[in-house]
């Protein structure tokens, strides 16, 4: 197959990328805008590969995307491209509205025209794989329940909210047009050549540097943690698998609280990096520093992978422990990879203040 990966720069994408090109016998067009999150050095190790090719093009640019069809003639779209970060969408939802949902429609037209003009055997083999979060469901209440494919939307943020959007649109071409396509809704993902702004690479960053780690509230948030690789050949097994129209939830079985995610990383580099800067700090978790907590934050999301697991047979390798273990060392080894990817605009500050009183 030759499949085409919107957003193949940025940090699920590329691992996506990583994985077809290392660990299957497929070929990949990466279509990436190449935002602040998106850096081609988390491909440095695929990119000179044959089966690897690369656009820089905005899935909002129709004749771009036109032309990417018509010249890579793919089996299959991957679309990751997205903004992600919901601190960023309460600063600024309008990048979020223009990529997530105009994008989105503008990717699907160019992707139905496409289809539409292939032979009837290539038409039957297409697939259009959505990939989503499960942001999208809103807050569990209480400390039971878990998402599943059933589950009705109830986004809490501007970033949720167009992300649903996106969903509905995908929806919506395969049930009016019939364009063959499929949705995975994902919980959290961590892991290696994560853009620093998120909540683990972040922490490890800041306390290596000696600087406050800043935690929501009183950090009980609870979410569930996938590692990207396991995630990786979740969304290759739907996309090569999954049956078409259907919803596939993806989660790690990792319920943890921020506040414990924290410290676990904390209590790793104490084990892998002891503290040397001068300071009144003696552990990483003396750093920890409680703040006023984001707008709308949800309190747990949870994901029921029961479906893929039965159907697909995908179920994921990596607990928390040895997946977060995974994660330190190689910010530790790649210390130089942070720096050369962190905009010069963000230094690690706050975002998502905006509503905050």
């Amino acid at each position: 197959m030759k499949l085409l990966v919107t957003g193949g720069a940025g940090f699920i994408g590329s691992a996506v990328i990583r994985h077809i090109i290392s660990d299957t016998v497929d070929s990949v067009v990466n279509v990436d805008a190449l935002t602040y999150a998106g850096n081609l050095e988390s491909l440095a190790g695929v990119a000179g590969d044959a089966r690897y090719a690369f656009e820089r093009v905005d899935i909002c640019d129709r004749a771009a995307l036109d032309r990417v069809f018509r010249v890579h003639q793919p089996d299959a779209v991957m679309h990751l491209a997205a903004e992600s970060h919901v601190d960023r969408s309460i600063d600024g939802p309008a990048a979020f509205i223009q990529t997530n949902i105009v994008g989105t429609y503008t990717l699907l037209e160019a992707a139905r025209a496409y289809w539409q003009g292939l032979v009837p055997s290539r038409q039957a083999a297409f697939r259009f794989h959505h990939i989503s979060t499960d942001e999208v469901y809103g807050d569990l209440e209480g400390p039971q329940g878990l998402f599943t494919e059933a589950t009705p939307y109830a986004p809490s943020s501007p970033y949720s909210a167009s992300k649903a959007g996106s969903d509905h649109l995908v929806r919506a071409w395969q049930r009016t047009y019939g364009l063959p396509t499929l949705i995975t809704n994902c919980s959290n993902n961590y892991g290696p050549y994560h853009f620093p702004e998120k909540l683990i690479p972040l922490m490890i960053l800041n306390a290596l540097d000696g600087r406050p780690l800043p935690v929501y509230g009183r950090g009980a948030q609870v979410r569930d943690w996938l590692y990207v690789e396991d995630h990786a050949r979740a969304l290759y097994t739907v996309v090569t698998r999954g049956r078409v129209g259907e919803t596939y939830t993806i989660g790690g079985h990792n319920e943890q609280r921020n506040i414990d995610v924290v410290h676990r990383l904390c209590a790793l580099l104490d084990e892998l990096a002891p503290m040397r800067a001068p300071g009144p700090a003696r552990r990483y978790a003396d750093l920890v520093t409680f703040v006023t907590d984001r707008p709308g934050h949800d309190l747990r999301y949870a994901i029921d992978a029961g479906k893929i697991e039965r159907e697909l047979g995908w179920r994921p390798r990596e607990s928390f422990d040895s997946g977060i273990r995974k994660t330190v060392a190689w910010y530790l080894s790649n210390l130089e990879w942070c720096r050369r990817v962190q905009d010069g605009r963000y230094q690690r500050q706050r975002l998502g203040v905006a509503a905050v009183s």
